[in-house]
């Protein structure tokens, strides 16, 4: 999908998309700034699209929100956010970035994930108009903003 010159210069993830997840992906070949959004120190707070399984309880964003014990993972796991769309999709944000965290989370509160869809990293947001195996360089403004995070 990348020109040549691109993958020459060693360009690294922001992140990782699984294989059945969509959405945005942060490509860089700037080490600072990569640090500067997965680090996590810096709380980044990535954004998601959930779709799920099973109707969406209160509940089970309450407990979303309160967090979660994931499996082989010390500590909780909690949504910074979490805004229900419809019975069965909701908008969920977190700043850790756990081997599919996301989906450990909705199935500890008794749900399966059908589609994951990344919307956000920090003030980077997939763009509307941006097809799906499309992709673009910064602007920048984008970049200044990028800069402010180092």
């Amino acid at each position: 999908m990348l020109p040549a010159q691109l993958i020459e210069r060693s360009i690294q993830c922001v992140g990782r998309l699984d294989q059945d997840t969509t959405g945005l992906l942060i490509l860089t070949d700037d080490g600072a700034f990569l640090q500067a959004l997965t680090h996590p120190k810096k709380h980044v707070a990535k954004r998601y699209l959930v779709t799920t399984n099973r109707p969406i309880s209160d509940e089970q964003i309450e407990q979303l929100k309160q967090g979660v014990v994931l499996r082989n993972e010390q500590g909780i796991y909690k949504a910074d956010d979490c805004l229900q769309l419809s019975e069965n999709q909701l908008v969920l944000t977190i700043h850790q970035g756990l081997y599919h965290q996301v989906k450990r989370m909705i199935a500890a509160v008794g749900n399966h994930v059908d589609a994951l869809h990344r919307e956000q990293i920090g003030q980077f947001k997939l763009p509307d108009d941006l097809e799906e195996d499309e992709w673009i360089y910064l602007n920048d403004e984008q970049i200044n903003q990028a800069r402010q995070l180092v």
